[in-house]
């Protein structure tokens, strides 16, 4: 029997959120301190909703990534395979918050710990103890670390583990926004599902650098020219079982090969922050996959955690638990 059911692979961080909501980026007097990184928000997600989870990632021999392990640690999330690595530093993500629609967004990545991740740090995992993977896409940006993901895909493969890819583009973290869907083209077919917003989605398919546009530095939240039709059936084809499409407060689309698009509804909240929200979402839909749901009420469960996210003001810190979400859910018809 798997020991756990979920790992998460890539990105941590320490991230220092305004404490000023609704204040230009220039007049933040105050930040206050979170963790984050997609992998890491995910895999907490999934923890407070009752997965047994774990984490690789990459810290730096530093008091941030003392801050990233004791967090961890407190949350009952397996921290052994989380390497120091000498010579790195852990990463840090600075974030203003002026609702309802703009979220600037500031990455120190230079060197960063979690993108120095090796395929020696891969062989540490003992696959056959999980059930699914979820990785994220700007663990593939650079090497070390993308190299280490298609190897960590292909032992997730043999060991029949469901791998899932959070598409989570981050155009500054490319030497060139096209390279990112070059490259997460190359590994889609090695995935069982796939999430992302009609934006990442798009961005898998960018050829022309003018079809993106990236306002107020919101880096989470860019604005791209293209036809998601044709890019969502451009992911099936590549073999992929299921993609699911993020559509914020209209909920979300599933799409599997030969079958109709099934529209789940979201739950309309009033947005404080949107960081977050999409991680949250995939902590919820990987509770349910994992705990055999069909498809419609994984989706849902995944759309009520994305709602709660955007309601709070940071990301892993206030994942909900499962008995908050099962609230919020029957109080607003139910599954």
């Amino acid at each position: 029997m798997p020991k756990h059911d979920l790992l998460t692979i890539g990105r941590s961080s320490i991230d220092l959120y305004s404490a000023n909501i609704g204040s230009p980026f220039e007049k933040i007097s105050a930040f206050n301190a979170f963790v984050g990184g997609c992998p890491l928000n995910i895999a907490t997600g999934a923890q407070r909703l009752g997965l047994n989870t774990a984490i690789l990632t990459g810290i730096g021999n530093d008091q941030v990534g003392n801050f990233i392990k004791h967090f961890l640690d407190e949350e009952g999330i397996a921290t052994e395979y989380i390497p120091t690595i000498e010579g790195t530093r852990s990463s840090a993500v600075i974030l203003g918050i002026e609702p309802p629609d703009k979220f600037p967004l500031v990455y120190y990545r230079e060197n960063c710990a979690d993108i120095n991740l090796t395929i020696d740090h891969v062989n540490a995992i003992p696959f056959e103890e999980f059930k699914a993977v979820a990785f994220s896409g700007t663990a593939f940006s650079k090497d070390p670390s993308r190299t280490s993901m298609f190897y960590a895909l292909e032992v997730a493969k043999k060991n029949n583990l469901k791998t899932l890819l959070d598409i989570d583009f981050r155009a500054d973290q490319w030497d060139d926004p096209r390279a990112f869907g070059v490259t997460l083209r190359a590994a889609l077919s090695s995935f069982t599902m796939v999430v992302g917003t009609e934006e990442e989605i798009l961005a898998t398919y960018l050829t022309d650098k003018e079809q993106l546009l990236i306002k107020h530095q919101q880096i989470s939240a860019p604005e791209i020219r293209g036809n998601i039709n044709t890019a969502i059936q451009e992911i099936l084809k590549s073999g992929v079982e299921t993609l699911v499409v993020k559509r914020g407060k209209d909920g979300a689309s599933i799409f599997q090969p030969g079958k109709e698009e099934v529209k789940v509804p979201g739950f309309p909240v009033e947005v404080l922050n949107v960081l977050g929200a999409g991680d949250a979402f995939c902590a919820g839909f990987s509770y349910g996959i994992l705990n055999g749901w069909d498809l419609y009420k994984s989706v849902r469960m995944g759309n009520a955690c994305g709602a709660i996210i955007v309601t709070r003001e940071g990301c892993a810190n206030f994942m909900p638990t499962y008995a908050e979400v099962t609230e919020f859910v029957e109080s607003r018809g139910g599954f």
